[in-house]
């Protein structure tokens, strides 16, 4: 068996991020039959380090960022709901959706790598904020979030009430800042080899299998 490292720089509120996991997921998948396994490790990117503790309508948002029309941003609703239909993922837009502040969502995260529950907690966060609409930055969604990945809920709070570990997320984003990634998702193959965006299935194949090949 070849095993490789595959750290993924991504957010709980980046649609892509997700799109782009379960299609990983799938090419893993298929690659288990060669011979090939792969070991995540998660890292934290905030879209919005800077945003209101009350977060922002995700239209409006999307407005002011990126100068989105409603029709565009209705059209890429559709692309995202469509998309994750197909790697069984389930958006629920709304016209209320908000977008929110991620850093305590991220320290959670990144304590949660030593406990082997970053990936459970993970997927937790993005059904919570994209299919049930939670506020991913309020500490109680946080802790029902830590508790639904089978992690203590007295020590999630520990964790969240830790500036310590607020500080970590801001230095590990900022590494990341200055090792060129600007944008999520973003996976790193054996710490050099850089995959951009959601990449479709066959792809990340191909790129999985040409790196492992080398590392045989």
């Amino acid at each position: 068996m070849i095993k490789i490292r595959i750290d993924i720089v991504s957010d709980v509120v980046c649609p892509w991020c997700i799109i782009g996991v379960k299609r990983l997921e799938k090419a893993l998948l298929e690659l288990k039959q060669e011979a090939i396994e792969a070991e995540l490790y998660w890292h934290p990117f905030e879209l919005n380090p800077a945003m209101k503790p009350e977060g922002q309508n995700l239209r409006e948002h999307i407005a002011e960022k990126y100068g989105s029309s409603p029709e565009a941003s209705q059209s890429a609703r559709e692309t995202l709901t469509q998309l994750g239909h197909e790697v069984g993922f389930t958006f629920q837009f709304s016209d209320n959706m908000r977008i929110y502040n991620t850093r305590k969502a991220h320290q959670l995260l990144m304590w949660a790598q030593q406990e082997q529950r970053q990936y459970q907690l993970e997927m937790v966060l993005f059904e919570a904020y994209f299919t049930q609409g939670q506020d991913v930055s309020d500490p109680q969604v946080l802790l029902n979030a830590a508790q639904t990945a089978g992690i203590d809920r007295d020590t999630a709070q520990r964790v969240l009430d830790d500036d310590s570990w607020a500080n970590a997320v801001a230095s590990t984003e900022q590494q990341w800042l200055e090792a060129g990634i600007n944008a999520v998702p973003a996976f790193i193959i054996n710490k050099k080899h850089l995959i951009s965006g959601a990449q479709q299935p066959d792809s990340l194949v191909a790129a999985l299998k040409e790196v492992a090949n080398q590392q045989g």
